[in-house]
């Protein structure tokens, strides 16, 4: 129990949930309200909490109102259902319990991708001030504006699935003038041996985990002289990932 706690003190500051509200919306997981609306008492929530009915329906208003929780409320009880942004807010607490249950701290991560032309996006999305800034700060240096994109051998997807459960360097998302932009994570690494840059895994991507995004302060096709087909290493550690 006590290291769930700490597990939950871990997460980023703006994403941070008390402990207490996890347990309650693991419950409700549990009842069955991900996928589906399910109807649920504050009466039965609190006899499987072991706690008050006023502190179940507390609990409910709370995660309502930080958006974990869709409910309507009726005579008979409340119809629930957990959001996307809930079970964003499980699976971050899953992938830091799968990381140190595991024991993969000092794993080192090394990856062989084949490069190849993507559909010429990233330097659109890197170029976003809002993205650059927070790059800027969290990675330490100032984004080509232009990713390199790496395509990975069947092998290397069982550790690239790994790598996925990790917290990474939170980018959040924001507003720009003229649309939304989602979040992503971050993963410092060094290209070949040479040059420092980052994995950037999008919230939301068209692509699946055989595909890598690489962002570095310069460009990599230029300056490792690469062509689409050239193969390219990429390293990073479980350690360099907890920055977030």
């Amino acid at each position: 129990m006590y290291y769930l706690f700490w597990c939950m003190s871990h997460l980023d500051e703006g994403e941070r949930l008390k402990p207490f509200l996890w347990f309650t919306l693991y419950e409700l997981m549990r009842l069955g309200a991900i996928g589906r609306v399910t109807r649920i008492s504050t009466t039965g929530l609190s006899l499987r909490m072991g706690g008050s009915q006023q502190s179940a329906s507390r609990h409910l208003r709370l995660l309502e109102r930080m958006g974990y929780i869709s409910r309507r409320v009726d005579q008979d009880g409340s119809l629930i259902r957990v959001t996307p942004d809930g079970v964003k807010m499980m699976e971050e607490v899953y992938r830091t319990l799968r990381r140190h249950l595991d024991g993969a701290e000092d794993e080192v991560f090394e990856f062989k991708g084949v490069v190849f032309s993507g559909m010429f996006q990233g330097g659109y999305y890197i170029a976003q001030e809002g993205y650059a800034e927070q790059i800027r700060e969290r990675f330490g240096f100032q984004p080509y504006p232009g990713t390199l994109n790496l395509r990975l051998k069947e092998d290397d997807l069982e550790k690239r699935r790994r790598l996925d459960m990790l917290p990474g360097v939170k980018l959040e998302g924001f507003k720009g003038e003229e649309r939304a932009f989602g979040g992503a994570r971050g993963y410092p690494l060094t290209v070949n041996g040479e040059v420092e840059g980052a994995l950037i895994v999008a919230d939301r991507t068209s692509y699946d985990l055989s595909v890598m995004e690489i962002i570095s302060p310069v460009n990599l096709r230029k300056s490792l002289g690469l062509e689409d087909g050239d193969m390219v290493t990429i390293t990073l550690t479980d350690r360099q990932s907890d920055t977030g």
